[in-house]
Formats: structure tokens, C-alpha cells, sequence
């Protein structure tokens, strides 16, 4: 037997043998749970979430006491005389659809708030989202200044002959709870997305992934901006004065609201088309991720939403032929759905790609 060289202190180098061995062992450790660590954040349930959560959930209870009422056959803020009175049938369904879309509100502030809403699959927080973000956006932008409007006394429609469908206080109730509900809840999902999806919209346009599908995303840039043509015609028109393709109720109840309304159409459809176009075409290299992506977002939503809302608006009991929507408003409202998904599409891919890279990566 070969004898075995001396320990050199009884022993001191097979117990420095073990603790580096050790060492690595624990390194290796730390490694292997980094990547789990990225992948699961966790929910900082700070005060102002708490506040915002709160807020959310509270800016719901006058419209969903007001549509529950209605559904119920209450009349409360509805003049004697109102179209809305016409078919009892019609307007339980379109109320019992609205409690269902302002109910998802309350949903939505739990889900961004509470680490469950971590582990979901990311389309069931971000599709609600998205259309919450395109009714309320519009609202957002054009209620208030619908109100600067009116304190220059251009709200009404000059001459205007008809009942009212609904009193005036209604408006300013839901409304400001709508904006409540937009602000709250926007600033519940941007914080959730920083926790969860933070990598998706940070750097500049240039690093977005060009894979194999580019020129299929160009091709539906090119067809989104196409298609809102005839819809963003329209709305310049009408926010311009023109009455073509407006219905005659339509026509005859204009007033600084609707101009203002239009002009809000004009806007989004403008802000989801360059969306698209940055995020398929890559121009404007240097400009932040978060740019177009927001611009794709806010813009499709509102623009899609706001269409079919509009082309389901009729379904609530519209019996008068001189209210009816015309064939050129159905033409813009199917217009705006139609570049709403499309520029959702390009969207939803290229949160999809930067998303996938940055698990590969971290893998």
C-alpha cells in the first residue's frame, strides 16, 4: 500500500475539501432557483394597491345600482317620454350586458391585485383588460372635455326639439364613475404588468423580434390603415359638420358633444393605425417599446369596442326609423372593429415573441 501523504494539521485540508464542495453545491443552488424566481414574481400588496383596488371596486356601484334598477323596471333618471321606455325586452338585455361588463371591473381589481392573478394564463387578465381599456378610454378623453365644451355654452344641440332619453345627472354619475374605474384600474394593470411582463415593454422599437411572420404583420399594417379609411372619412366629417350618412335623429341632435365625440373617433383610429404601423414597419427605431405598444393597445381597443358597442346599441329598443344608425354609420363602426383586431393582432404577436425570448433566455 502507497502510504497516504501527510494531513498537515490534522486533518485542515479534507475539512477545506468539504467546505468547497459545499460552496459549489450552494452556487449551484442559487442558480438553479434564479430562473423560478424571474418567471414567479410576486404581488406587492403596497397601500396604494390597496387604494386603487378599493377605488375600482367603489367607482362600479352607482352605474351597476342604476342598470340593476332598470332591469328591475325602475325609471329613476329616465324622463317620461324617453325612447328608452319603448321595448322593456330590448332593454333588459342590453342593461343586463352592461351589470356583466362593469362586473368584470370589480373582477379585474382582485385579479391584479392578489397573487393568484400571477399564475393565471396571461390572455385571461389581458383580453378584460383590453376591453375595458377601449370603452373606458374614450370616456376618459372625451367626457371632460364634453364639460369644457358645455361651460362655453356649445353642449346642446341648437333647436333641438327632442325629449331627452335620459336626465342630465345620470351622465355626470356614470361618467365620473367610468373615469374613476379607468384610472384605477390602468394604474392596477401597469403595475401588474411591471411584475409580470416588465421585459415585454422596456427597450427601443429596434430590438423587437423580426421573425418569420414579418412581412404577414406589415401586410395587415397595410390593411389596417386601409380599412380606416372609410371610417375616418366618416368621423372627420361628422366632427367637421357634415350630416352625409348620418341618421336624421342623428343629424338633428348634433351639438358640441357629438362633435367632440367624433373627434375622440378621429383620434383613436389614428393612435391604433400608427400603433400598428410602428410595430410591423419597425420605423422610428430609437422611439421606446412602450410607445407603440401602448398606441396599439389604447387605440384597437377603443376603436373595436366602441364599433361593436355602437352596432349592438340598436338591440336597447331604438324604435324610432329617424334614430336608426344608417348604412355609412354601420359601415364605420364595422370598419373600426375590423382595424381594431387587426392592429390587436400585430400586438398580441409581437407581446407573444418578446415574451417567449426572454423565458428562452432565461432557461
Amino acid at each position: 500500500m502507497r502510504p497516504s501523504p501527510p494531513s498537515g494539521g490534522g486533518g485542515s485540508s479534507p475539512c477545506r475539501t468539504c467546505r468547497r464542495a459545499g460552496a459549489r453545491e450552494a452556487a449551484r443552488m442559487t442558480q438553479s432557483l434564479a430562473p423560478t424566481a424571474v418567471r414567479r414574481p410576486a404581488v406587492r400588496l403596497s397601500r396604494p394597491r390597496r387604494v386603487l383596488r378599493t377605488v375600482a371596486v367603489l367607482s362600479c356601484l352607482p352605474y351597476l345600482g342604476l342598470k340593476t334598477a332598470w332591469v328591475a323596471g325602475s325609471h329613476v333618471g329616465i324622463p317620461h317620454g324617453s325612447g328608452l321606455l319603448d321595448d322593456r325586452v330590448g332593454m333588459a338585455v342590453i342593461n343586463g350586458l352592461s351589470v356583466l361588463l362593469d362586473s368584470a371591473v370589480i373582477v379585474l381589481a382582485l385579479l391584479l391585485t392578489r397573487p393568484w392573478g400571477l399564475r393565471v394564463p396571461a390572455w385571461l387578465p389581458a383580453f378584460p383588460v383590453w376591453v375595458a381599456t377601449g370603452l373606458l378610454a374614450p370616456i376618459m378623453a372625451g367626457f371632460p372635455a364634453q364639460l369644457v365644451v358645455k361651460a362655453f355654452g356649445g353642449g346642446s344641440a341648437p333647436g333641438a326639439e327632442h325629449e331627452p332619453f335620459l336626465h342630465g345627472w345620470v351622465f355626470t354619475v356614470v361618467y365620473s364613475g367610468f373615469i374613476l374605474q379607468g384610472l384605477a384600474l390602468g394604474a392596477l394593470f401597469v403595475l401588474y404588468a411591471r411584475d409580470r411582463w416588465g421585459h415585454v415593454w422596456r427597450g427601443r422599437v429596434w430590438e423587437l423580434p423580426v421573425g418569420v411572420v414579418g412581412p404577414a404583420h406589415r401586410a395587415l399594417a397595410v390593411a389596417a390603415a386601409v380599412l380606416a379609411l372609410p371610417p375616418l372619412t366618416l368621423h372627420v366629417l361628422w366632427a367637421c359638420g357634415v350630416d352625409a350618412g348620418l341618421s336624421a335623429g342623428r343629424a338633428a341632435d348634433r351639438g358640441g358633444d357629438f362633435y367632440v365625440l367624433e373627434a375622440v373617433f378621429v383620434a383613436f383610429l389614428v393612435a391604433a393605425v400608427a400603433g400598428g404601423h410602428l410595430l410591423a414597419f419597425r420605423s422610428l427605431p430609437a422611439l421606446p417599446v412602450w410607445v407603440p405598444l401602448g398606441l396599439a393597445w389604447t387605440g384597437s381597443g377603443a376603436v373595436a369596442c366602441w364599433g361593436g358597442w355602437l352596432s349592438l346599441a340598436p338591440l336597447g329598443g331604438v324604435e324610432d326609423l329617424a334614430d336608426r344608425p344608417t348604412p355609412l354609420m354601420n359601415l364605420a363602426y364595422a370598419g373600426q372593429m375590423l382595424v381594431g383586431l387587426l392592429v390587436a393582432a400585430i400586438g398580441a404577436y409581437c407581446f407573444a415573441e418578446r415574451s417567449a425570448r426572454a423565458v428562452r433566455r432565461a432557461v
